[in-house]
């Protein structure tokens, strides 16, 4: 394995070049703040009259409608939803020009078909492993997050060295920079938000607090067993793996995890696992989202209502109000800004 570190920035390939940042939202707000405290031109694009394009005027930034930033500038960034983009990069297709960089923080569209770049034109990734506001909190504390690079097209010969230039420019290489392809990105976060982090972790919160609200036990203490506590894990997880939770649980838990997680997640766990990554191998996943997508949205938008109707969402949210130690419960949305919806 090959982490990329500062030292092996050997030079500036995005000196004297023009970054428009198309999208504000978290990750764009990151990248736009990073790179020009960095010492980069960067200018947004946005939605005129948008809330976004309001915020990024706010933060000193010249804002452009998308179509104008992309032709001002010789590193063109997608970085609204993914959604998105396909509609986005329609209008901004003809302004880029040979030997541009056309720039993505996710693989989506270029894996799955949905862009088509030109072939004059390089086309780099660079996906730092965390969210937005930690990309930007880390870089003004002199770090950074680690980060996936990836290069699909190289038409100038410097795609590679650009790519790192960027990644440097957010602070990645402080924590350095991991070689992928757009292929191996795309797929691992899918499956990774489906399986695990997304889809696996809140089926099994929901279906812990049913079984024990069925059981007759009080919905509150369910929620904190099943919901609250799980931060508590997933910290110890995050800064030291197994063997740093299993230092700190009681002996008591750590007996349980070794004889009953696998009674709960078995083998038959792993077999679906398999088949939801086939899905996004073969394009099942994705052509189903597209698709969801070009007709409304409407069942996602029920499935959402679905989930938020759980009980367990009453129970946490009477509850959170208690907790003053949660601080910033509404940034998430704030940070979005009107990305999320804007118009493929």
């Amino acid at each position: 394995m090959k982490l990329h570190t500062t030292a092996d920035v050997k030079r500036d390939a995005l000196a004297g070049k023009t970054i428009a940042v198309l999208g504000y939202g978290s990750q764009g707000r990151a990248h736009a703040n990073n790179l020009r405290d960095s010492g980069y031109e960067v200018i947004i694009g946005a939605r005129p009259g948008g809330p976004t394009a309001k915020t990024a005027a706010a933060a000193g930034f010249e804002v452009l409608s998308f179509e104008d930033a992309a032709e001002r500038a010789q590193v063109v960034c997608l970085l609204v939803p993914d959604m998105a983009q396909p509609g986005l990069y329609r209008k901004i297709a003809d302004k880029l020009q040979a030997g541009d960089t056309l720039f993505f923080a996710h693989g989506f569209n270029i894996h799955y078909g949905a862009i088509t770049p030109p072939e004059d034109v390089d086309v780099i990734m660079v996906a730092p492993k965390s969210p937005g506001d930690l990309v930007r909190r880390e870089f003004q504390q002199g770090r950074g997050v680690p980060c996936l690079r990836a290069v699909y097209q190289d038409a100038s010969g410097e795609a590679w060295e650009r790519a790192l230039s960027y990644a440097h420019g957010l602070g990645g290489t402080h924590a350095g920079v991991l070689d992928t392809t757009f292929a191996e990105e795309t797929e691992t976060d899918l499956f990774g938000e489906q399986a695990v982090l997304c889809g696996g972790a809140a089926q099994l919160v929901m279906h812990g607090f049913d079984t024990l609200v069925e059981a007759g036990y009080q919905p509150e203490a369910a929620y904190f067993e099943c919901l609250h506590e799980l931060k508590l894990i997933v910290d110890l997880l995050y800064e030291g793996g197994l063997d740093k939770m299993y230092e700190f649980i009681s002996d008591t838990a750590a007996y349980g995890d070794l004889v009953s997680g696998p009674r709960i997640l078995d083998e038959s766990v792993k077999a679906r696992m398999k088949d939801v990554l086939s899905d996004i191998q073969d394009g099942t996943f994705a052509k189903r989202w597209m698709d969801e997508h070009a007709s409304g949205s409407g069942g996602f938008k029920a499935l959402m209502a679905q989930r938020c109707e759980h009980p367990i969402e009453d129970t946490g949210r009477k509850l959170r109000d208690r907790m003053s130690w949660i601080a910033g419960k509404d940034d998430a949305g704030e940070a979005a800004g009107d990305d999320k919806t804007l118009a493929a």
